[in-house]
């Protein structure tokens, strides 16, 4: 008992032109249904019939068609009896022997299906009337999630605690049909008549569990993205990470609740809409900008603009340098200073105020060089471990001077 194969691939050609008769998904069926009933197409439409699936059954003889991106299942007193999940036309029959029960064709499903199909079939009796749903096996978009308040983890690179309140949307896929059918799926979607098992449906209990859960998964997933040691993932780049944020939120379901394992699902992206930090985690990450500016190279070029900028700024201040009043800029500060290198004289007091400027400015510089190089020793510290990051923080403040 079970399905013997008319043809291959969508519905058209010759042979499937022939079929006036035959059962495909509703017309109505939305991107975030899971599960619907077949209905009836063709002259028994037209002659009144209504394609809502009132008839309710398959019949031995019934003909149906399995669109792409489709799974078909049959039931028997709410047991599983078939399951096809190869695109194309089939003829339902109690009685031919080269009938089967089980047709995944050569795709994913195949190998993932066929242990779960063993453990659940049921034989049923022949010409007893059968009840098929169509299973979507595309991703189903537009699962939304968000937090009221904040979540909180701990955070690997910032070696602290941080919070925030989030939101945004996921996509889902069936991987396992009949694990989805047997151990998750309402029996009330499942009998004749039954509504579409629709995951944007509010009234659905079981998809609205499914939004509690990957809520409730939230913080374990930051901290799986953020605490990867392979990958040395920050928070800044969860937005865009659609598909290795989704590893790390998979998992954390999977870990709490057996998404894939027990239900037959797993999560395939997420688009991540906002992310609102608490007020401690954005002071946190104001210093964390501030202290990636100054390490590297960067942060030597950094501060030696800051100095030339402070030199200038007082000399045209006139900071104590006293070039302001002499109308001279940095460069003719220099020239004077050069020359009494040479062993030039002069009897001009100025010159003598030019050289000692120019040698506190050269003491300065060295200061701020010594301080950075400092700073850049204590980062290299910080990032071995060997000190903390109040240490570090501390060193910092009486460098910079904040």
């Amino acid at each position: 008992m079970g399905f013997i194969k008319a043809f291959t691939g969508a519905l058209g050609g010759t042979f499937a032109d022939e079929w006036k008769d035959f059962l495909k998904p509703s017309p109505s069926m939305s991107g975030t249904v899971a599960l619907s009933q077949a209905v009836k197409f063709g002259e028994d439409a037209g002659r009144g019939s209504n394609t809502k699936g009132s008839e309710n059954v398959i019949t031995n003889g019934s003909k149906i068609v399995v669109p792409e991106g489709m799974g078909l299942i049959t039931l028997q007193d709410g047991a599983i009896t078939g399951f096809i999940a190869e695109a194309g036309g089939y003829i339902y029959s109690s009685t031919d022997p080269n009938s089967q029960s089980f047709l995944a064709g050569d795709g994913f499903l195949a190998s993932t299906v066929k242990e779960s199909f063993e453990r659940f079939k049921f034989g049923g009796i022949p010409a007893t009337e059968q009840t098929a749903f169509y299973i979507n096996l595309k991703e189903i978009p537009n699962n939304r999630f968000g937090t009221q308040s904040e979540i909180y983890w701990d955070d690997a690179y910032l070696n602290t605690q941080v919070g925030a309140i989030t939101r945004g949307t996921y996509t889902l896929k069936i991987v396992d049909p009949l694990l989805f059918v047997k151990n998750f799926v309402p029996a009330s979607y499942l009998q004749a008549g039954a509504p579409d098992f629709d995951f944007a449906d509010m009234n659905n209990d079981a998809g609205n569990q499914l939004f509690n859960e990957v809520v409730s998964s939230l913080s374990a997933a930051f901290s799986n993205y953020t605490n990867d040691p392979s990958k040395g993932n920050r928070i800044s780049k969860i937005q865009g990470d659609q598909i290795g944020f989704a590893k790390s939120l998979s998992g954390a379901v999977e870990s709490n609740y057996n998404w894939k394992s027990a239900r037959g699902l797993e999560i395939v992206s997420v688009a991540i809409q906002t992310i609102e930090y608490d007020e401690n985690t954005k002071a946190l990450l104001t210093d964390v900008q501030k202290a990636d500016a100054l390490s590297g190279s960067r942060g030597n070029s950094f501060m030696q603009q800051s100095v030339a900028r402070g030199m200038q700024a007082a000399g045209e201040n006139g900071g104590g340098s006293g070039m302001a009043f002499m109308g001279m800029g940095m460069n003719a500060a220099g020239s004077v200073m050069q020359g009494a290198n040479q062993g030039e004289t002069s009897t001009n007091p100025f010159i003598n105020v030019a050289s000692n400027t120019q040698s506190t400015n050269v003491e300065n510089t060295q200061s701020v060089d010594n301080g950075t190089q400092k700073l850049l020793e204590m980062k290299k510290l910080l990032d071995a471990g060997a000190i903390t990051q109040e240490d570090y923080d501390k060193v910092k403040s009486q460098i910079l001077g904040i």
